[in-house]
């Protein structure tokens, strides 16, 4: 099953895919980054990947239209995290109230400025997210919430993103739960050499479905 849904956000409406496959194990969240959406190539990708492994997944637009016409023109909202944390948490709590997937187990997906969302969400919502995982992400700007969290944690970083590389090292010291930091080899910040995407889904799928 494959549709486009709506998830209210405070006084927003976000656009939303939502794919079921039969029998789910859990369902994973994405939280997209920087000036990219739900139709992101690299997103869509990894979803199949984990669809495939029996994880519905949601991707969310976390800014609306509104809202993407004026972070296109000043890139700020796309560094507000929580901003882009509440409405990862309403994709939680929506995923929770939601009678197809109201029994799953939740994991969240972030990349780029989105990681750092997604742990704020976890932290946000313990009892709930089960796993995170982060790809090119920028966990450490989740601050106060990295000591708070408490699903397993997977980052995922390219070998040539080598400043971000140090950023996430940094934030994986101050996690307090099960956790790894796997350095994908000549991989840049976006995974666009080849075979470097499809590595990035086979660690986000075993992660998943070994904590979900």
């Amino acid at each position: 099953m494959e549709g486009e849904v709506a998830i209210p956000s405070g006084d927003v409406t976000l656009k939303a895919t939502f794919t079921m496959p039969e029998a789910p194990t859990g369902v994973v969240a994405f939280a997209h980054g920087s000036g990219s959406s739900r139709h992101s190539p690299r997103n869509t990708y990894v979803a199949g990947v984990l669809n495939q492994a029996g994880c519905a997944t949601v991707l969310a637009d976390l800014l609306t239209d509104q809202e993407e016409q004026v972070d296109l023109r000043t890139r700020q909202l796309r560094f507000d995290i929580g901003l882009l944390a509440r409405r990862v948490t309403a994709t939680v709590d929506w995923l929770q109230s939601a009678s197809e997937t109201a029994e799953l187990a939740v994991g969240l997906f972030g990349a780029s400025t989105g990681a750092a969302a997604a742990i704020v969400a976890a932290a946000e919502r313990p009892e709930a997210v089960r796993a995170v995982v982060s790809r090119g992400g920028r966990p450490d700007l989740a601050g106060d919430a990295l000591p708070q969290v408490r699903a397993p944690t997977l980052l995922i970083v390219g070998g040539l993103d080598h400043v971000v590389l140090e950023l996430n090292q940094q934030a994986l010291d101050l996690l307090p739960v099960e956790k790894n930091l796997v350095v994908v080899p000549g991989a840049t910040h976006l995974f666009e050499e080849p075979g470097t995407l499809e590595r990035v889904a086979e660690l986000a799928s075993a992660w998943f479905v070994q904590h979900l």
